[in-house]
């Protein structure tokens, strides 16, 4: 067991088991005095908040592959601190298991930075399985969902992107709750480049994309 805790080429896993145990106490200290979640979940991206993975948010196809990917790990819907508490319990303890196997089979550990990259793509459906576990049980604050289609008339503000035909862009909109959502338009009909910045106007829906127009009049606001 000490050779295996001791070798070089595990050395990566104990770090992480001892920096999850020092998160979790950063955890359990949050739990009591609160606020250090918050502090840390404020420094997501807007996209991946709660409010983005509403009923219109982020989950579409169009979304980008990487903030895909973030939101299929929960993140932004589970605190952050406690998704890496549960990242790297995973991932130190997958990595002894990954390590001992390999010497079982080879009589040698695997090259330490090896091991860490063929563990990280192992234990990510783990840490999604327990994140989702956590977000079911997870108290939440209430939202009021909305449809995609009550959105159309509403005037958002192109955030990522350039919006050209076929090629769409994310657009911030607020619904009638007040509430922000992510979404994904195009120009209507052909129309002028919708840039970065500029207000726009939703005027259809067409699968999980908007068409969209430049805001044709000042008194329409965000």
């Amino acid at each position: 067991m000490w050779d295996l805790i001791n070798a070089l080429e595990t050395r990566i896993f104990g770090i992480a088991l001892m920096l999850m145990l020092m998160l979790g106490i950063l955890e359990i200290a949050s739990l009591l005095m609160g606020g250090i979640n918050d502090w840390v979940d404020n420094l997501l991206p807007e996209s991946l908040t709660e409010t983005a993975h509403a009923e219109v948010g982020l989950e579409a196809a169009d979304a980008g592959a990487f903030i895909r990917f973030l939101s299929w790990l929960y993140v932004g819907k589970v605190p952050l601190l406690m998704l890496m508490v549960v990242f790297l319990a995973v991932f130190g303890l997958l990595g002894y298991f990954f390590q001992t196997a390999f010497y079982a089979v080879f009589g040698s550990y695997l090259n330490g930075w090896a091991a860490a990259a063929a563990v990280w793509f192992a234990c990510l459906p783990a840490v999604r399985t327990a994140a989702a576990g956590l977000y079911q049980i997870m108290p939440k604050d209430e939202t009021t969902a909305v449809t995609q289609s009550s959105l159309i008339g509403r005037v958002g503000v192109v955030v990522l992107g350039e919006a050209r035909a076929g090629s769409p862009a994310q657009v911030r909109v607020k619904d009638g709750h007040g509430q922000q959502h992510y979404v994904m338009a195009e120009p209507d009909s052909d129309g002028p480049v919708l840039k970065q910045g500029e207000a726009v106007l939703l005027v259809s829906l067409s699968g999980n994309t908007f068409k969209a127009i430049h805001n044709p009049s000042g008194s329409l606001v965000d």
